[in-house]
């Protein structure tokens, strides 16, 4: 037997709350080569005589893909030293599984869409990390489990005064 008895579940539950925080920092990791690959092609590609990052939507887009990027692994970060100081994770690691990896697959997006058709060839970075990135709003719970999760574990903390 591991752990005690009757508190198995407990115990399956924990390793999940890990499980989620790795989970969001592979997010991270796809959704940063995503978009530094986007970064890298938008300054080389050339539209109208000049590099296409040079243009306000381009910009706004890599601005706002860089700042959801920040926002993810700053809550993936708090789970993780909240978990290393021996914290229970349940809210704050399916807070930053759920925000990571939606963020991670918009950016993902976003950088196929910078790409332009070239977003989808297999000779290019952005075809790959749109492929892989998908698994992480499945595993370790679906983003509509961690909504369930989220909304759970802060019911618990604003109890209904009825």
């Amino acid at each position: 037997m591991l752990g005690a008895e009757g508190e198995g579940f407990v115990d399956a539950m924990r390793v999940l709350d890990g499980g989620r925080i790795s989970i969001a920092a592979l997010a991270l990791g796809i959704g940063r080569g995503a978009l530094d690959a986007a970064l890298k092609y938008v300054k080389e590609r050339k539209q109208f005589g000049k590099a296409i990052a040079e243009f306000q939507g381009i910009q706004w887009k890599l601005a706002d893909m860089a700042t959801e990027l920040d926002a993810a692994r700053l809550l993936t970060q708090r789970a993780a030293v909240l978990k290393d100081a021996g914290r229970k994770v349940t809210r704050e690691s399916s807070m930053a599984k759920l925000f990571s990896s939606e963020v991670a697959v918009r950016i993902c997006d976003d950088a196929v869409q910078l790409f332009g058709g070239y977003g989808f060839i297999k000779d290019y970075p952005a075809e790959k990390y749109y492929r892989d990135v998908k698994l992480c709003t499945i595993g370790e719970g679906t983003s509509e489990i961690q909504r369930m999760v989220i909304a759970r574990e802060i019911l618990k903390v604003y109890p209904s005064r009825g």
